[in-house]
């Protein structure tokens, strides 16, 4: 059933003054968004001033189905105008932004590297720079991995072309081995391929058909269907509401394994967001956005009956709703972002501020991972 923006707003959690308050980012936080992916300065130890290649990838939000898409069920994303941009140079030794490069620091890269060049590569330095705040539910990791995945594939094959599906399926283990063997194709097909990505787990009528997804998880085999989506153009944008609280996806996602292991019977609930995401995808072929977002609303109820939603999610959620058509957490939750699809991303930008959040605006849609000049 739909829910309207009056009901969701009495199932919120309360607001705490003194909570928004505590999350203010002071002056010097919000002056750099790329803070956190700045690398060093480059010298002769690091690698060549000029790279040898560089590539890059969008950030991604899911419009539904996190969590669920890991056991099968449908999800929507759409690649953000935000990105991720790496250039690799030679170098004495591996490293990344200056620190050497380490297995457990970054398995995603190290996956890669042995994956598409080989262990006992020529070493590289690594530089990362973009705006896609980590562990916000972004797809920061996937990105990397995406953009990673591209400029490495092409010291490897050259002039030879890697498709989306060999990229994607590179990034997807990557992602896989760092999370614990849990990982769904959301996030790295949706870097590789822009645009809007559904995945599910079968093969959906709407969509143009991609490729198909395998992973071996504890939990045993899961399969996934990637598809490409051209929904119908609209005035309608995403504002998105980072809470300054970072949760790694891998931390949620063994929280709900957990949950579903120790109470099989909680599989509803995984059940019920997929009904909620074939039901969005459908209003989104139709271009009735007013739809989509209240099943972005009512997806966001079933998160946070999972456990995954938290206070400062749930004060900028409360803050964006009356300008909006639909609001939720989007990626692991447990902090990161919240989305809000609106028609006026200046009132829900401001609305989300006030509320003590830091926002990023995009449009529907963002072309995919690209190689880059050098």
């Amino acid at each position: 059933m739909l829910i309207t923006v009056h009901a969701f707003l009495r199932l919120a959690f309360p607001v705490q003054h003194a909570l928004s308050m505590h999350r203010q980012l002071s002056s010097e936080d919000r002056s750099d968004g790329n803070k956190e992916y700045e690398g060093a300065s480059r010298d002769a130890s690091m690698g060549q001033m000029t790279p040898t290649v560089a590539a890059s990838a969008p950030g991604k939000c899911i419009l539904f189905g996190e969590h669920a898409v890991v056991y099968g069920e449908p999800a929507v994303a759409v690649a953000l105008e935000q990105r991720l941009r790496v250039a690799l140079s030679p170098a004495a030794s591996w490293s990344v932004d200056g620190s050497a490069l380490h297995p457990e620091k970054h398995p995603h890269i190290v996956h890669l590297r042995n994956r598409f060049l080989g262990e006992d590569s020529p070493p590289m330095a690594i530089h990362i720079q973009g705006d896609i705040p980590r562990a916000s539910g972004l797809g920061s990791s996937a990105s990397l991995s995406a953009a990673i995945g591209a400029a490495m594939a092409h010291l490897s094959n050259g002039t030879v072309a890697v498709s989306n599906d060999a990229l994607s399926e590179a990034a997807h283990s990557a992602e896989a081995a760092a999370q614990l063997g849990r990982a769904s194709p959301m996030d790295t097909s949706t870097s590789v391929e822009g645009g809007v990505v559904v995945l599910s787990d079968r093969r959906e009528s709407a969509g143009e058909w991609a490729y198909t997804r395998r992973l071996s998880t504890p939990e045993g085999e899961r399969t996934w269907e990637v598809h490409r989506l051209d929904p119908p153009p609209a005035e309608v944008y995403l504002v998105l509401g980072n809470t300054g609280v970072h949760a790694p996806t891998s931390k949620q996602v063994a929280m709900v394994a957990e949950a579903l292991a120790m109470n099989p019977e909680r599989r509803r609930e995984i059940q019920a967001i997929g009904t909620v995401a074939r039901r969005g995808l459908a209003a989104l072929l139709r271009g009735d956005y007013e739809a989509v977002g209240h099943a972005m609303s009512e997806n966001h109820l079933l998160l946070r009956g999972l456990g995954v939603s938290s206070d400062e999610l749930e004060e900028l959620i409360r803050a964006a709703l009356p300008s909006s058509l639909g609001v939720k957490l989007t990626g692991a939750g447990g902090g990161g972002c919240m989305v809000a699809l609106t028609r006026d991303p200046k009132q829900t930008s401001e609305a989300i501020e006030l509320a003590g959040g830091r926002t990023l605006v995009s449009k529907l849609g963002n072309e995919g991972v690209r190689l880059e000049q050098v």
